[in-house]
């Protein structure tokens, strides 16, 4: 089978690269708007991006409007988000977190999830979370326009939260303990207690 992107629709893209780019991160990410009302949004286009100096990023499409999603809109005002990890046990609040809500009302608040302060940056963070990163924004790049164009989110790592619990006896974080899930095809999920090794050649 050989599919040609170059004369492809959007949505029919999109439906078969989450269905082959597999399995995909969640950053579930926290942010505020020039009010300081919340926001907490789950997306699987992520990706950590280099060490010197510390960055990752992600990508809020535009929605079937073609209009900027809330997050981004925040960001845009207040250039600071926390990028939280999801464990398998906080997969249903962040599903949760994908319903379309009118802008400026909060999903911490409307399903109840327990948050905390940041240490450098004014978004909240997921309490229970296993991982979160608190990032300042470097920039964004616009890839397209209209429905599903991409806006590249890049955040600066200022502090990343590890809880205690989810370090090996070396002080290292454990991948079983973490139970991180990844996004698949449609609405299935992986897990990165599934694991086997490979050892890397010099």
């Amino acid at each position: 089978m050989q599919l040609d992107f170059t004369n492809l629709p959007p949505r029919d893209a999109y439906r078969w690269m989450i269905s082959t780019i597999l399995p995909r991160p969640i950053a579930w990410v926290s942010t505020v708007d020039a009010t300081g009302r919340t926001n907490l949004a789950p997306f699987s286009f992520f990706q950590g991006v280099c060490a010197n100096p510390p960055t990752l990023m992600f990508v809020p499409v535009n929605n079937r409007q073609g209009q900027k999603k809330d997050t981004l809109r925040n960001i845009e005002a207040v250039p600071e988000f926390v990028v939280n990890l999801v464990s398998r046990s906080l997969g249903e609040q962040m599903n949760q977190c994908a319903a379309l809500l009118p802008y400026g009302e909060s999903e911490f608040e409307k399903f109840g999830i327990a948050s905390t302060q940041s240490t450098h940056v004014k978004p909240l963070r997921v309490a229970a979370a296993p991982v979160a990163f608190e990032c300042a924004l470097d920039r964004v790049v616009l890839i397209g326009d209209g429905p599903l164009a991409a806006n590249v989110v890049f955040g600066r790592i200022l502090t990343v939260h590890i809880g205690d619990d989810m370090l090996d006896a070396n002080g290292e974080p454990d991948p079983a303990k973490l139970d991180l899930i990844g996004r698949m095809g449609g609405e299935e999920y992986s897990s990165t207690r599934d694991i086997f090794t490979l050892e890397r050649p010099d």
